[in-house]
């Protein structure tokens, strides 16, 4: 079994055949035989598994086995803590109601890439960074709850699946690691 984690680039889209426009993970991959297990949008970044197991692909994916996926969202705007627990307990997207999950501010540490391109500034609309820990994943999900409570997101990084977080491993973007089958960040197997 092979299993990898990558650090998506911003731009980057979650295929291996060639795209006119966009850069696909066969720009960054070369390990043959692995597929993406769940998928990030071209304009989100950070942590993606690839694997060669069929199996493991499922597990990591679907969200009946409720693995946690953590993402660090830059919002505009100031949301307050009533927004965060609105956005903790589920929200209505009109076609699904989420789960309920966990949602904080935070603080990006130094170690955060810069995105390429930047996001638009705008010197007189702050920006806020909060965390959503979420077991579904649905298109476009995250962009879409945070929205829902009045705070569109800006810039989207997935930091963590399961025990397994993008810093902890130290990938710059585009950069991989093979994950050992025995590897400590229970949840996964």
């Amino acid at each position: 079994m092979t299993l990898l984690a990558l650090n998506k680039p911003y731009g980057m889209i979650c295929q291996f055949s060639p795209h006119e426009t966009r850069a696909s993970l066969a720009d960054c991959v070369r390990v043959p035989g692995v597929y993406p297990a769940g998928r990030l949008d071209s304009d989100s970044e950070g942590l993606l598994l690839l694997t060669d197991d069929g199996a493991l692909q499922t597990r990591i994916a679907e969200p009946r086995h409720k693995l946690v996926k953590r993402y660090w969202a830059q919002v505009e705007g100031t949301p307050c803590t009533a927004d965060l627990k609105t956005l903790a307990r589920g929200i209505d997207l009109g076609d699904y109601v989420t789960r309920p999950c966990r949602a904080e501010f935070v603080e990006p540490p130094a170690t955060l890439w810069p995105r390429n391109p930047p996001i638009r500034y705008r010197a007189a609309i702050p920006t806020t960074w909060i965390e959503l820990s979420i077991t579904e994943g649905k298109n476009r999900q995250v962009r879409r709850m945070t929205a829902a409570v009045g705070f569109p997101t800006l810039r989207l990084v997935r930091v963590g699946i399961g025990a397994l977080d993008i810093f902890a491993l130290g990938l710059e973007p585009g950069e991989s690691t093979e994950l050992s089958a025995r590897a400590p960040w229970d949840g996964l197997a």
